[in-house]
């Protein structure tokens, strides 16, 4: 596997698939460009998932957002994207992507992206 950054998410086989669980994974460490200052957008994402038949390996998660250190993009565009390329490589049966982004400009921004039907046990927290 590289160890700079990369696009590539891997996956492997779960082991559970007929069981309903939750995996969830907290990334306090993003970072992003502000496409209209250039200035760096620091953000914490939560990323929740209920597998399907396969699960997300965490290594290549790591890499997947250091990807995204150099790169100016809205924060809705890299949640929202963030969200779509996880659901490409894990297909999960649902699966939610938070960021929440530092407060610049007196401003803090959180962006809320949604796949599928949450779990009956959702809270909606």
């Amino acid at each position: 596997m590289p160890k700079k950054p990369s696009r590539e998410l891997v996956t492997w086989p779960n082991e559970h698939p007929g069981r309903t669980y939750r995996v969830q994974f907290d990334c306090p460490e993003f970072t992003c460009v502000c496409p209209m200052t250039g200035q760096p957008d620091f953000a914490s994402f939560r990323i929740e998932y209920v597998p399907d038949s396969l699960c997300l390996e965490l290594k290549s998660l790591k890499l997947y957002l250091w990807s995204y250190r150099d790169e100016g993009i809205f924060h809705e565009t890299v949640t929202n994207r963030i969200l779509d390329d996880l659901v490409a490589a894990v297909k999960p049966r649902w699966m939610r992507v938070v960021g929440e982004f530092n407060v610049r400009g007196g401003i803090g921004t959180t962006v809320v992206a949604e796949h599928g039907t949450p779990p009956a046990s959702d809270s909606g927290t």
